[in-house]
């Protein structure tokens, strides 16, 4: 019983509840998201003392995952892991901005089918992310 009832559960809730993105220089990561975001990430406490975190825009009672920004001596930045998707209206514009805030784009906006588009890019400290949309 036990184990149906978690089964059911899981189905309710989003996958993910909340993302690091581990970052070498925290001021040099926050100016490139914001770039190429458009948004305003706010420092956040770490209850350990351990890590520095600049969080994104989120309202965790809503649809959606929130993250931070995190310099910590337990976890290194680096390609090849997991891959975070920042939701954009139009994926293209945002990609536009990678290279000037020190980026690099993978792969420029290609279509996924009826799940939108999207662009696979590198920011400041080596971490794979993609920007998706619906156009």
């Amino acid at each position: 019983m036990k184990d149906n009832m978690m089964k059911t559960n899981m189905t309710k809730m989003n996958a993910v509840g909340w993302f690091d993105i581990y970052v070498d220089q925290l001021d040099r990561a926050v100016e490139f998201y914001q770039t190429v975001l458009g948004c305003t990430l706010e420092a956040m406490g770490d209850p350990t003392g351990e890590t520095q975190m600049m969080s994104f825009p989120a309202d965790m009672s809503q649809y959606g995952a929130g993250g931070a920004l995190s310099k910590s001596d337990h976890a290194r930045p680096g390609p090849g892991g997991t891959v975070i998707y920042f939701m954009a209206e139009d994926c293209a514009v945002n990609a536009a901005r990678v290279a000037d805030a020190g980026g690099q784009v993978i792969r420029p906006k290609f279509s996924i089918g009826e799940f939108g588009w999207v662009a696979p890019c590198q920011d400041t400290e080596g971490n794979i992310f993609g920007l998706n949309s619906m156009q």
